[in-house]
């Protein structure tokens, strides 16, 4: 617990250095059947480090990392960190024009990125990217292609080779307050924005969160996928890492492989979004297995109802917690912990992690008394540094106190837990993914059979909120609700496509001819409910 104590000033580089020379051959990865040790991470983690600075890679240099949840990944983070690079960390499963937008306007000097995933072959996405993205001068390819290279193509694991017992050349003495990650996370337009985290943001949430869960070198962590999110980053990698424990990995998010995973490493730790226990649940009474080395388990991203709550606990996991995370707040900012009384735990977010202060304000951003409903405020070491380039946007989300504005409603009880009650903007959460109908609505009004398009969450039971799509078709037109899906997974990333599609003669609206969303939400919720849908 040493470590978790000393958080967040600590230098990144210094906890792989502590766990190598502490236990050296403890696991700290483990990923398709092979155990990654403190000391080889440390070690390939320099030697990645070495290559890139004879590359002339410098600090405050971009660094884009375009890789799903594998050791490469984890090994990249930390090489940064020594040389006092920025971490750009980019979602593999973006479209092409999400992914050239972000290595261009974060001017990332270099990629990282896998050669193939899910049918996408990266190394000729790239081939057509490189010419227009002037800034990205070296690629780095993760995978087994055996391919010829030039001056700016090279294999990650030849650059790890290169790079052994060799001396870092740019190695920095790590800043706690610099910029170290630009996470990018869609804005109130649903456009990306750049969020700027330091180290001293991202160790902050994650010793909070691994001290919440009383983590220590004999746990073993699962359900961490998106380590380009900032809870992977976070409570996944570094707060693994303060610990001394152990990560299990995983490219993808799959009930079936991750409970085969908890029982063949013993896992103790599970972090998951509801989606994922739903199927979890699911996929045990399909087969059984034996669980029982589960003592927690956190489950966040999206909404969850009591009755998937108990369920979790009484098939899963014996403890189960939940929390409240922003990308602009590192990811946790609250949270229930294992001992928190049950209602709590069903019921609330939990209370701020330690060192957070949070307040509820009304309209006019007068603080509001306790059990008041309001906007909810943060303030810590875990905020944000800014968006990256948008100055503006930043300075709109600070109150005067420094506090920052989070756009969701809710309530702090008598107990300081949070209870959120709604968002101020019409995102939808799902699945732990949030969308912007805004964006998903001009790409269905783009199609030459629809008139009118309006996009809603309704709650849903894997999901926490699905997409539906309602709309009015051209008259005449037919169309199918296959091929509106179709249309909308050509240019959207496949959690923006609706789930459902309703066609209706005509919109509800006010006297104004604005669409009144609520009244459609209001109806899909009853139509759910009715018998026989």
């Amino acid at each position: 617990m040493a470590l978790l104590e000393r958080t967040p000033d600590l230098p990144l580089a210094q906890i792989l250095e502590h766990w190598a020379g502490e236990t050296p051959s403890s696991p700290f990865l483990h990923f398709r059947g092979e155990s990654f040790s403190y000391r080889r991470v440390n070690r390939e983690s320099r030697a990645l480090a070495a290559a890139l600075s004879t590359m002339g890679i410098e600090p405050g240099d971009r660094v884009a990392v375009i890789l799903p949840g594998c050791p490469e990944f984890v090994v990249s983070l930390f090489a940064c960190a020594r040389l006092g690079v920025v971490i750009v960390p980019i979602n593999p499963k973006l479209p092409e024009i999400e992914l050239r937008y972000m290595l261009r306007h974060s001017e990332a000097v270099c990629a990282v990125t896998v050669e193939n995933l899910h049918g996408v072959d990266y190394l000729q996405l790239f081939e057509d990217l490189l010419p227009r993205l002037p800034e990205l001068q070296y690629l780095v390819t993760v995978g087994d292609e055996d391919l010829w290279y030039d001056d700016r193509i090279y294999q990650f694991e030849d650059l790890v080779s290169s790079g052994l017992d060799r001396s870092i050349e740019g190695e920095v003495a790590e800043d706690p307050d610099e910029l170290f990650a630009i996470v990018y996370t869609s804005g109130t337009t649903g456009k990306p924005k750049g969020v700027e985290l330091t180290r001293r943001n991202l160790l902050y949430t994650a010793g909070g969160t691994a001290r919440a869960l009383a983590m220590g070198p004999s746990d073993r962590v699962i359900g961490i996928t998106a380590l380009f999110h900032p809870f992977g980053l976070g409570p996944g990698v570094l707060g693994t890492a303060l610990a001394g424990a152990s990560l299990v990995l995983q490219e993808e998010v799959e009930p079936a492989g991750t409970l085969d995973l908890i029982e063949a490493h013993g896992v103790t730790v599970h972090h998951g979004v509801p989606m994922l226990f739903a199927g979890e649940l699911r996929e045990q009474e399909r087969r059984s297995r034996d669980l029982s080395s589960l003592r927690v388990g956190f489950m966040a991203g999206s909404p969850f109802g009591e009755r998937l709550f108990d369920a979790v606990e009484a098939a899963l996991c014996p403890r189960l917690v939940g929390g409240y995370s922003l990308t602009e707040t590192s990811s946790t900012l609250a949270m229930t912990r294992p001992d928190d009384p049950l209602e709590k735990r069903r019921f609330t977010v939990g209370r701020p992690l330690e060192g957070t202060e949070v307040k509820v304000v009304g309209p006019e951003g007068e603080v509001l008394p306790v059990e008041s409903l309001g906007e909810i405020l943060v303030r810590g070491d875990g905020v944000m540094k800014g968006y990256y380039r948008q100055p503006r946007a930043t300075e709109v989300t600070q109150d005067p106190e420094g506090y920052f504005r989070t756009g969701d409603l809710g309530i702090v009880d008598e107990d300081g837990f949070i209870h959120l009650v709604g968002r101020r903007q019409d995102v939808i959460i799902r699945g732990g993914s949030n969308v912007h109908p805004r964006e998903v609505e001009d790409r269905l009004l783009a199609h030459p059979a629809v008139l009118e398009a309006v996009v809603v969450g309704v709650q849903d039971d894997l999901l926490g909120e699905a997409v539906c799509a309602v709309l009015v078709p051209m008259e005449g037109a037919i169309v199918t609700e296959e091929e509106i899906q179709d249309w909308c997974s050509q240019t959207l990333a496949a959690y923006k496509t609706p789930d459902s599609i309703r066609f209706v003669d005509a919109l509800p609206s006010t006297g104004t001819g604005k669409i009144r969303r609520v009244e459609i939400a209001r109806l899909l919720k009853q139509e759910s409910r009715s018998p026989g849908t």
